[in-house]
Parts: C-alpha cells; structure tokens; sequence
C-alpha cells in the first residue's frame, strides 16, 4: 500500500490504517514500539505485562457487586480442621 507522508510541525508522519493495527494487536491512542531495521521501519505493539489492568478490573466488578463465587457451595469449610 502506497501512502503519503505528512508534514507534523517539525516531523512526518503516516495515517495507519485501523486493520494494519488490528493485526500487531494494537489501538489508536496506544504506545508502539518503533525500530529501523535494514531501511525499514518496523512498527509493533508495545509489550505489556500479562496482568496489567487487572486490579482496576477487579475493583470494577467489586463496585459492580459481581463479585460473588460463581460455585459458592465449593467452599473450603474444612480448612480449619486441616493439619499441615
């Protein structure tokens, strides 16, 4: 695909087309990695933690109130009387 650059104050720069970021897995808005290998530049989604966003989540479905044992009935009742 051929595109055109465009002038951005004292840089260039391209409209990246929303499937071509779907594919590395990323949005607009979102941090991406640049690098210039061979001439090219390469574009790829930043690398996140597995878990991140995880707690403001949880948090969220706590205030939501759906936070309840999805099996409640499989709860550990005897583990006071386990000896280690």
């Amino acid at each position: 695909m051929r595109v055109a650059l465009r002038k951005m104050g004292n840089s260039s720069g391209v409209i990246i087309p929303k499937p071509f970021l779907a594919e590395i897995g990323a949005q607009s808005g979102e941090d991406v990695e640049m690098a210039l290998e061979d001439g090219r530049i390469i574009i790829a989604a930043a690398k996140r933690h597995p878990r991140e966003g995880w707690a403001e989540a949880s948090r969220d479905i706590a205030d939501a109130g759906d936070d309840a044992l999805v099996w409640p009935e499989f709860g550990n009742a005897e583990d006071e009387t386990l000896t280690w």
